[in-house]
């Protein structure tokens, strides 16, 4: 990893699963809330990366990089999230994991560690 990130970097991680069965109508839906997700989420301050991914084995992650906490935070409030995707995807099937936990970095790979 050769990105330097701040020391104050935050990374928000949420998780749902849903029934494999049902693996092309949550990725349908996926796609669909990524056409409004997306802007919304880059006019926000401090994000540094964000990933979808979804698996048809039944569970699917979404990973934010943040620069700090206080800006991890807005996605608990943003509304094309917690209301539009949130909603679209729960129809489709999946059952998100609550509550969606923000972590602060404590150490990459490219970090000097001294034990």
């Amino acid at each position: 990893m050769t990105e330097q990130l701040p020391a104050t970097t935050s990374v928000r991680i949420s998780l749902a699963t849903f029934d494999p069965a049902r693996f092309a109508e949550v990725d349908a839906a996926n796609k669909r809330s990524s056409k409004y997700l997306t802007p919304a989420i880059q006019q926000l301050p401090g994000l540094i990366h964000y990933y979808a991914a979804i698996s048809p084995q039944g569970s699917m992650v979404n990973v934010s990089i943040w620069d700090t906490e206080e800006h991890a935070q807005q996605m608990g409030h943003l509304k094309e999230m917690v209301v539009l995707a949130a909603e679209e995807l729960e129809a489709a099937g999946a059952t998100f994991v609550r509550p969606i936990v923000n972590h602060t970095i404590s150490w990459t790979p490219s970090d000097e560690i001294q034990f």
